[in-house]
């Protein structure tokens, strides 16, 4: 793709859900979709679909919609999918080793090539094929190795330093998932995901809601049944 495109942050992030329903309809043996079917099956409406695309895309066609083959190897070569990213992970616990091990990352071109962590009872072994080095080779790794990307699942007093650790060697793109905001340079993205908002944001919402009726709990205990029943 010649040159950079700009593009606003939220648009961006929405492009790659618009990568995964375009997927999911070629694999239902669907050439077109419409930018209406293409926000119900993405959750926005058609107005903002057609909006995020036309940053992009412009090759809609009257009465048929997106060519769906087309539209997505443009998604995938815009964010940079069709190569492969090295990165490396610190911090081997529970979240990590979801992480590591989740294979929907390979579609999206991401490589996790090395797990780091403090932990003494856990260096040297592997996480997912990947082998866990102690966190004091990790800048030495990333310029070996020139890794621009770095995950991030340790503990909220750890995060800042291991992000500075990064940035130093020449990581430009940190996902974080420590409860902590990363300070870092304007030439450095920080992607945060919060699970501790997340939970709050569901918790308050059901709070909102007040307690669930009889009728209510009747229903969902029917419709539990009947998917049961549907899944055999």
């Amino acid at each position: 793709m010649a040159g950079l495109v700009s593009i606003p942050r939220p648009s961006l992030e929405r492009l790659p859900v618009y990568y995964r329903v375009l997927l999911q309809c070629r694999d239902a043996g669907m050439q077109y979709v419409s930018s209406k079917e293409l926000g119900k099956r993405a959750g926005f409406d058609n107005a903002q679909v057609r909006k995020d695309l036309n940053h992009i895309w412009s090759g809609g066609r009257p009465g048929l919609g997106y060519e769906i083959d087309k539209l997505a190897a443009c998604l995938a070569d815009f964010l940079g999918l069709c190569n492969a990213t090295d990165a490396v992970l610190v911090g081997a616990g529970r979240l990590g080793t979801a992480l590591a091990g989740y294979p929907g990352f390979a579609g999206y071109g991401l490589n996790i090539v090395a797990v780091f962590d403090a932990d003494p009872a856990k260096i040297g072994g592997t996480l997912c094929a990947s082998p866990i080095l102690p966190a004091t080779k990790l800048a030495n790794l990333i310029e070996r190795l020139g890794i621009r990307m770095g995950i991030i699942t340790v503990p909220a007093q750890s995060a800042q330093a291991i992000a500075d650790t990064m940035i130093a060697a020449g990581v430009r793109a940190i996902w974080n998932f420590a409860p902590i905001c990363l300070q870092v340079p304007e030439n450095v993205l920080v992607r945060n995901e919060d699970l501790a908002a997340g939970l709050a944001t569901l918790s308050y919402y059901l709070k909102e809601k007040g307690p669930v009726s009889d009728s209510a709990k009747g229903e969902s205990v029917v419709g539990q049944s009947d998917t049961q029943a549907f899944h055999g």
